[in-house]
């Protein structure tokens, strides 16, 4: 069969570790169909190149229109900001080209909605697509849905999850794209709270149906990077000269949420954690025991069984480097262990076997719909007092969900 050409949107930061992930995973699994990083696209036409020569793509483009226009493309992998993400997946799916869209899906639950609908329709023809929340394939977060869903914590009762950052602590931190509401869709909720959210419906198999949660933007001006014109600028006081930029998108997110069992889960997505680089963290409590994971300590799974005797008692380590775990039999040895990027060869396997069978890969994207309706109704809390809110009942503003 001829290999699975793929045409990568994007090129920045996700970029790199996507690239990594489709350069590894036919080196590192048995695909059952060969893979070719054949374009990435970008906007300058020097720095893509750049990147086509450094991450191993055949060519570059700078018109994703024309790329996915193209009979050689199979695959596109989106990973722009996501004010043009559902510009670019719904083309490409009505070109009959699969898709893998970097989380969160889109901007807004109605830019969420029009993707589902196309993925739906594209789906009746054999065409695939799938939402990037990879942190559902690091082995430990696999290894701990399947043993909730073994009955290993019993009933689930109670969820604490917390995704935590310090980038923005700075205030001389430039504005950039994820800073601003029109690019991004929402800050530190839609950026790194949204895998908390995925990650809760994820292990658990249960959905939130109502929240409660109030936003903050700690550092509300930022300095334009150099070289950026705006209408909208103004002048630090004291500071003569400097061209400041309003932050328009949260930058802490506190929330709770009620499960479809009725358990409570809490949310804590924040850039203002300092010390705290990339702290994703969850705990599952039920009545016969609980699980825990630390992305600090992604190798590793903490779980306590409370049906052992008192004398046993206590959270045991349980290190996720057998190559009976989840996707670790392709690597090294026991006890070897992996990384954050592995994640991403993980999800080019996922994706690409399902191609390959025929069958829907997860996440969906409805799947990512209805983490952008948690996202809805979180900002919709907010804005009314930290009201419980169910999900999907916002109030729909200007013929768009907000």
């Amino acid at each position: 069969m001829t290999p699975l050409r793929v045409a990568m949107i994007g090129h920045g930061f996700m970029g790199a570790a996507h690239s990594v992930g489709w350069r590894q995973a036919p080196r590192m699994f048995e695909l059952p169909r060969d893979v070719e990083m054949t374009v990435v696209v970008g906007r300058n036409a020097e720095t893509v190149a750049d990147a086509a020569a450094r991450w191993g793509w055949v060519e570059a483009a700078t018109d994703w229109r024309q790329v996915i226009a193209r009979d050689d493309i199979d695959i596109v992998d989106i990973v722009t900001p996501g004010d043009s993400h559902a510009e670019i997946a719904i083309a490409a799916l009505e070109a009959g080209k699969h898709v893998l869209c970097e989380k969160p899906l889109a901007n807004s639950v109605a830019e969420a909605e029009a993707m589902a609908q196309a993925a739906r329709r594209a789906a009746e023809g054999g065409v695939r697509s799938m939402v990037g929340f990879t942190y559902r394939r690091v082995p430990a977060v696999t290894l701990m849905r399947d043993l909730v869903a073994e009955g290993a914590v019993g009933r689930v009762q109670q969820v604490r999850a917390a995704y935590r950052q310090d980038w923005l602590v700075d205030p001389e931190m430039p504005l950039a794209w994820r800073l601003q509401k029109e690019h991004a869709g929402s800050g530190a909720l839609g950026d790194i709270g949204a895998h908390i959210i995925d990650m809760t419906q994820f292990v658990t198999g249960l959905g939130i149906d109502e929240v409660t949660g109030t936003l903050d933007t700690i550092v509300k001006q930022r300095p334009l990077p150099e070289g950026t014109r705006s209408p909208s600028l103004s002048k630090r006081e004291g500071a003569v000269g400097a061209a400041m930029g309003e932050v328009t998108v949260d930058d802490v997110a506190l929330f709770s949420g009620r499960l479809a069992n009725g358990a409570l889960a809490s949310f804590e997505a924040t850039r203002f954690a300092t010390g705290r680089k990339n702290a994703l963290s969850i705990e599952v409590s039920g009545d016969r025991g609980s699980l825990v994971f630390d992305l600090e300590d992604l190798n590793s799974l903490g779980f306590y069984d409370r049906t052992a005797p008192d004398i046993r008692q206590g959270f045991t380590k349980i290190l996720v480097t057998e190559a009976s775990h989840p996707y670790v039999a392709a690597w090294w040895p026991a006890g070897h262990m992996l990384g954050y990027e592995h994640g991403f060869s993980h999800q080019v396997v996922d994706l690409v076997t399902a191609i390959a069978d025929g069958t829907d890969p997860h996440p969906s994207f409805d799947e990512g719909l209805s983490v952008q309706q948690v996202l809805d109704a979180v900002e919709g809390s907010s804005r009314n007092g930290s009201t419980w809110t169910r999900v999907g009942a916002a109030v729909a503003v200007g013929g768009a969900r907000r």
